[in-house]
């Protein structure tokens, strides 16, 4: 048993051992994003308890309940990732009809979200079968909360989680002209091998507050607010900064009403079927936009496309 983690499983069986786990159920746990401390009690008391666990890969959950001293063979081990999960999850239904607790985890956080879990979870239910949920860790809300996002003046509350867009240079763009138009706080992920591409992407939106969360929870953990179009000058002075993984947070807006927004909305749809001056033509048209505005900005978003291409 791992010694750091001794009192804690001690802990665990003390404050959650009394409470109820049906048998024939899956249990959606959540595990930390890079800090092992930051498991639950009542997650770690499951991952014991359970029968099986399944997981998104079974050498990293191996290591991991190899920390927390947990013991689980191999055996008890099932691979489910998003290349398996439907044939993956019926046999972990065929488990959970046979009496069995199941705990799921994905590599990190909680399943899911952006990790697999979904179609799982969505498969037991149809079964007739219980889904419990863990809660814990989240790269999503420990960013929002410590962004400080507070919506003003013509500003939508709340937040929407959008995770991570397209890797291909137009539709990306595509994806941000419509981000654009969102005044809710919009919380987006993204490998750090894209990172910079995607900081190029949202550089058109200028002003707009965007605070990058790198490495959260780590050692190394970085949290930084600033305007979308310093954000690629940001991670350009210190090759430091677009290593690890990111969690981003686009900042609540005002409404815009110059219908500028729109037009590039507008914009961006047909200039994934057109030519670039007739894309302009008619969003201009359509929208009653500068024309000479929008030719300015198609050039730019061409000129990113180009250069993340390289």
């Amino acid at each position: 048993m791992s010694a750091s983690f001794t009192s804690a499983l001690q802990a665990a069986q003390a404050a959650a051992g009394t409470q109820h786990y049906p048998a024939s159920t899956l249990y959606v746990v959540a595990t930390p994003i890079g800090n092992l401390a930051d498991i639950t009690l009542r997650a770690l008391h499951v991952l014991e308890l359970a029968d099986a666990v399944a997981c998104e890969d079974t050498r990293h959950t191996h290591s991991m309940l190899r920390a927390y001293g947990v013991g689980k063979s191999g055996g008890q081990l099932i691979a489910l990732h998003q290349h398996n999960e439907a044939e993956a999850a019926e046999q972990v239904i065929h488990r959970l009809q046979q009496g069995q607790r199941i705990a799921y985890v994905s590599d990190a956080g909680t399943p899911g979200v952006s990790d697999p879990g979904a179609r799982l979870a969505a498969a037991v239910a149809r079964a007739g079968l219980r889904v419990s949920p863990l809660p814990g860790a989240s790269s999503v809300t420990a960013l929002v909360s410590a962004a400080g996002a507070v919506a003003g003046e013509g500003a939508s509350s709340g937040f929407a989680f959008i995770g991570f867009l397209p890797t291909k240079a137009q539709e990306r763009q595509q994806a941000v002209a419509q981000l654009a138009q969102d005044s809710r706080t919009l919380v987006l992920l993204e490998a750090p091998h894209r990172i910079a591409d995607l900081a190029q992407a949202l550089a058109v939106l200028q002003d707009r507050p965007v605070t990058l969360g790198r490495e959260l929870t780590k050692q190394f953990e970085d949290i930084a607010t600033m305007a979308a179009a310093d954000v690629p000058g940001w991670l350009a002075a210190d090759p430091h900064r677009s290593k690890g993984e990111f969690a981003l947070l686009l900042h609540p807006q005002a409404v815009q009403t110059d219908g500028l927004a729109d037009a590039h909305r507008v914009l961006a749809l047909l200039l994934a079927e057109l030519p670039t001056k007739t894309a302009v033509k008619l969003a201009a048209d359509i929208t009653g936009a500068p024309r000479n505005a929008l030719y300015d900005t198609a050039l730019a978003w061409k000129r990113d496309a180009e250069q993340a291409d390289d």
